[in-house]
């Protein structure tokens, strides 16, 4: 209330509560954690769109109205509204407050889930990008290049993640074994040298993260990053399919299935 009336919404930080079920829910809790407590709060910082994200958005019902409420046909409709609010003059910031949420903590569950996310950041970039002189003068050169990295970045770096790890083993074992040749440096440094940027891209800021949240304890899981970007490759496929298939098919994530509870341990 006491923003100007450009500020539309205000995104809560989210936060896994069934840490302790396995591997999979602390690397979820490392991705939250790195997500709304390190990367959104930069956004906002440098003026940058925000995509929206989770159950703990807070809007001016007037400004939601105004834009249009949600997409229907968009299956990750808070990241879209997201940048419908600012390409529309709005903008969006991050809230102090803590909003625990349960991570789908079995294989299954967990990829229908990001399947279903990636196809709506696909969805969401097709439907900005149908007029992208428009978008460029929206947002402004700074804020398309965020948004360019944001969604067509994101899932590009999902999908071609096995490529590049193919052609690393390629080059360091397949091709020195049936040629003779030695190594090629030239390719091993490439290929090795992006997946190193790539996983240190998401180790960093989900290590500040789990820190800020007091949660560095679960950091050993991290080191899984690398078995953890395949399954996201394999989930960024799946989208894919779908987005060509079945483009409004909503995979719903159960809950109730947490065997740990945060939050219940500090009630206690």
């Amino acid at each position: 209330m006491a923003a100007d009336d450009r500020l539309a919404c205000l995104q809560a930080s989210l936060t896994i509560d069934n840490t302790g079920n396995n591997w999979l829910a602390r690397m979820f809790t490392a991705d939250y954690a790195g997500q709304f407590d390190v990367f959104l709060p930069a956004l906002v910082a440098m003026g940058l769109p925000l995509p929206l994200g989770g159950s703990s958005n807070h809007f001016r019902t007037a400004v939601l109205r105004h834009v249009g409420g949600w997409d229907p046909y968009n299956v990750t409709e808070d990241a879209n509204l997201g940048m419908r609010l600012c390409r529309l003059g709005y903008r969006s910031a991050v809230l102090s407050s803590a909003t625990y949420e349960e991570a789908p903590a079995r294989f299954l569950p967990w990829v229908r889930q990001r399947t279903r996310w990636y196809k709506g950041w696909m969805q969401t970039w097709l439907v900005h990008m149908r007029q992208p002189q428009r978008l460029l003068r929206d947002l402004g050169f700074s804020g398309a290049v965020a948004f360019q990295l944001l969604f067509a970045g994101n899932v590009l770096s999902a999908l071609v993640h096995p490529l590049v790890l193919l052609g690393f083993c390629y080059a360091l074992f397949v091709a020195p074994a049936f040629s003779g040749a030695p190594v090629s440096s030239h390719a091993v440094m490439v290929f090795g040298g992006t997946l190193i940027c790539g996983y240190a891209a998401t180790i960093l800021p989900n290590a500040v993260g789990l820190r800020r949240n007091r949660l560095f304890a679960h950091g050993w899981v991290l080191v899984l990053t690398p078995l953890y970007w395949l399954l996201l490759s394999l989930a960024a496929w799946r989208a894919l399919l779908h987005l060509l298939y079945d483009p409004q098919r909503w995979e719903k994530t159960e809950h109730g299935l947490a065997r740990t509870s945060r939050l219940s341990a500090l009630d206690e």
